[in-house]
């Protein structure tokens, strides 16, 4: 009896790790694992879109926003934490292996989605200031951020933020304080303790904004930003400093245009800087996520299907949709999914890509508690 007991653990064990297995899934759910999608809703019932996109196509996850540029009377995601923890919990039950990836951009300073006013701590420090307190009073802080975060159940912190901040004219790193300073091995020092912190707590980490957003003077929310004049070889310091040093979660690509790694595309949209530049030459095994692709700096130029083509061709392993900067352009799961589906039937990207992608993604949802 015992055994036949055992067995059927056994049994029960091989068919969980089957499911989650890149192989046991779908060309749509392969699809569906490279596309991490914003939406609107402070609950994720069964019947509701979002949940029902999580269990239809496998979705790698949710990025979720407090700001509702819809209606700014009502919240997007994030209400209260109470709201926030019961939302998380019902998007984790409409995934078949409960490893959902539950995002926020959470750093500190202007950029901290769990606000004073929802009810939580909502004071972390940018980046600036917190480099200025002993390392152990800002392992205590961002230990506490780590913490904060897991007792709502997100597991994704799109942070550290390890561009360099050497354009004063720069307004969305420099002017913010969202960058550690202008010395790499600086940044790469603290933002270890950042990632140390949030790894303490079971969260996951992305660096950002490769190949170095910096040294910019526009924003790329807004529209087409040039930096092969200003950048400098040192942003990319940071990178190979912790790619050297640890097992790197993932690493966000910018929408920068930098002519000196590439002629013709932005850094998210190129193969030479991802799979060339990050890859080849930095070692670089882990996941790359684009910047939102419904950005200015890209949405301006280039239609949706094009975006979405290069930027799997570029070497991007999950493909961000905000579905956040303009309520005219949300776009929906099944519409990703029919566009990717289209390019590889059409071979404009090929399905070795995929599968290489959802290996690389797999292993990171591993990672989770």
């Amino acid at each position: 009896m015992l055994r036949l007991l055992l067995l059927g653990s056994f049994a029960i064990l091989f068919f969980t790790s089957s499911l989650f297995s890149s192989n046991a899934l779908s060309i749509e759910q392969k699809i569906g694992n490279m596309l991490m999608v914003g939406f609107y809703g402070t609950t994720a019932k069964l019947q509701s879109q979002i949940c029902k996109d999580i269990r239809k196509y496998n979705i790698a996850g949710v990025i979720l926003f407090d700001f509702n540029p819809v209606n700014r009377k009502k919240a997007k995601n994030i209400a209260n934490k109470k709201q926030l923890a019961q939302l998380t919990k019902e998007l984790q039950a409409c995934s078949s292996h409960r490893k959902l990836l539950i995002a926020v951009d959470q750093e500190g300073g202007r950029v901290q989605r769990l606000k004073s006013k929802y009810g939580f701590y909502g004071k972390f420090p940018k980046a600036s200031d917190a480099k200025k307190v002993s390392e152990q009073k800002l392992e205590k802080t961002y230990n506490k951020m780590g913490a904060e975060l897991k007792s709502v159940g997100i597991n994704y912190n799109l942070a550290p933020v390890v561009d360099l901040a050497i354009n004063k004219k720069n307004h969305v790193i420099y002017g913010l304080g969202r960058s550690f300073g202008s010395n790499p091995k600086s940044v790469a020092y603290y933002s270890n303790i950042f990632i140390n912190s949030m790894h303490r707590n079971g969260i996951l980490t992305s660096l950002k904004h490769f190949p170095g957003h910096g040294s910019s003077t526009g924003d790329t929310h807004k529209g087409f930003v040039d930096v092969t004049t200003q950048w400098k070889k040192s942003e990319l310091e940071p990178y190979r400093l912790l790619i050297e040093k640890r097992d790197i979660d993932s690493i966000m690509v910018a929408h920068v245009m930098n002519k000196n790694l590439d002629k013709n595309y932005p850094a998210t949209l190129s193969s030479k800087i991802i799979n060339g530049k990050l890859r080849k030459e930095l070692g670089f095994n882990g996941v790359v996520i684009t910047d939102d692709l419904q950005m200015g700096a890209i949405s301006q130029r280039y239609s949706l299907k094009q975006r979405i083509k290069l930027a799997i061709n570029a070497g991007n392993d999950i493909l961000l949709f905000g579905n956040q900067l303009d309520p005219k352009s949300v776009v929906s799961t099944k519409k990703l999914v029919n566009i990717i589906r289209n390019l590889l039937e059409s071979k404009d990207i090929k399905l070795e890509t995929i599968n290489r992608a959802n290996t690389r993604i797999t292993k990171l949802k591993g990672k989770l508690q």
